[in-house]
């Protein structure tokens, strides 16, 4: 259907990276990692080197998202899926209310489910609509999503909980740039490879007072059993001091690093929120317009500034089109979620994704469809 389509060099966006995991890394940041020659990598995470780069993460994000003075900003090893576990364990007394819309906010129920001397509740939306969380009676720990990212749905808002209730906030895809109040949540947590332009194997954990003071009220019940590796005690304890527990990829450190710099320079949070909804508002508008478009996420207030999934009439194959942008290297990464099964596109709206190469982009796959 499209083997005779070549993007003019015109419209080939400056980059051509729009998946949405892991994200588009700036050429800019691997020179400077290579300028720091012998002096970071190769070092003790217990150095000043790497220590003073922790530091900087810490006091960086806490600027960016305006946290409240008594919150920490917690780094540890493992991503975003090692923190489902880590809860579970760690945060939950008795009960866990989780409210569910895609693949990764069932995967957080599944991990909690998945311990015997705890309950889980599930909430379930079904794929592409909307998820409104509310307390839940009998609970503890309230779990939600952010921004799910197999199906571009963000949540509206967040509930108000009891006091001896923690709100969890899985914001791996949306943390940055999707609206968010932390001082209303107890554990804001994501992986840095989305938004934060960062690579994998690091989780962040911006934690209240009340979810530290639950994490030592669990972990001092030598009943309960908590691996050493998924303890709280230790990573906030080791956070205190602008350390992992254990080693990390100090490059990981050094790519957010740069990103938390580049988006306080740019004008902070509320610029960042402004700038993706300009650039969803571009996509979604789009996708309304043409006859063979439509957003997936049909109420427009849970559509993602994160990650748009556009769903594709039938008689265009999406999979096709994708296959010829990759093969002439102008595109990539608009796949459809694999796990979903749709002709679709997802298309990463995060931070380093210009505004100018998306309207390249939607320019490309119209001019491939009408062609």
């Amino acid at each position: 259907m499209f083997e005779n389509y070549k993007t003019p060099q015109e419209l080939r966006p400056s980059d051509p990276r729009f998946g949405c995991g892991p994200s588009l890394v700036p050429v800019e940041f691997l020179e400077k990692l290579a300028a720091t020659g012998n002096s970071l990598i190769g070092t003790s995470h217990r150095k000043p080197a790497v220590k003073n780069l922790v530091k900087e993460v810490q006091e960086g994000l806490a600027t960016y998202f305006n946290i409240p003075s008594d919150y920490s900003v917690v780094l540890g090893n493992g991503g975003a899926t090692f923190l489902f576990d880590m809860i579970a364990l760690g945060l939950v007394r008795k009960k866990a209310a989780h409210f569910t819309c895609g693949e990764f906010s069932q995967k957080w129920f599944k991990s909690s489910k998945a311990v015997p001397w705890i309950e889980a509740e599930e909430f379930k939306s079904e794929y592409g609509q909307g998820m409104i969380t509310k307390d839940v009676a009998g609970a503890d720990l309230i779990a939600t999503t952010l921004n799910e990212t197999s199906t571009g749905v963000q949540i509206d808002g967040l509930p108000d909980v009891g006091e001896d209730t923690l709100l969890c906030v899985d914001a791996t895809s949306g943390a940055g740039q999707v609206p968010c109040d932390i001082s209303k949540t107890d554990v804001f947590f994501f992986s840095p490879q989305k938004v934060f332009a960062s690579e994998g194997g690091l989780w962040v954990a911006i934690m209240s007072p009340k979810a530290i003071a639950r994490s030592k009220e669990i972990e001092s019940n030598k009943e309960r059993y908590i691996p050493g590796i998924m303890s709280w005690d230790a990573a906030i304890s080791n956070g205190e001091k602008n350390q992992t527990y254990n080693t990390p990829s100090i490059s990981t450190i050094f790519f957010l690093n740069e990103q938390v710099k580049l988006m306080n320079e740019f004008g902070g949070y509320d610029k960042a929120i402004k700038y993706a909804q300009d650039k969803a508002d571009l996509i979604y508008g789009w996708a309304t317009e043409k006859p063979y478009l439509s957003p997936y996420v049909g109420e427009e207030k849970f559509r993602s500034t994160a990650v748009a999934t556009i769903d594709v009439d039938d008689k265009y194959d999406a999979s096709a089109l994708i296959k010829v942008f990759e093969k002439e290297g102008s595109v990539n990464g608009i796949d459809a979620y694999r796990k979903l099964g749709r002709n679709q596109f997802r298309i990463s709206l995060f931070h380093n994704v210009k505004i100018e190469d998306l309207e390249k982009l939607t320019k490309m796959i119209s001019m491939a469809i009408e062609a």
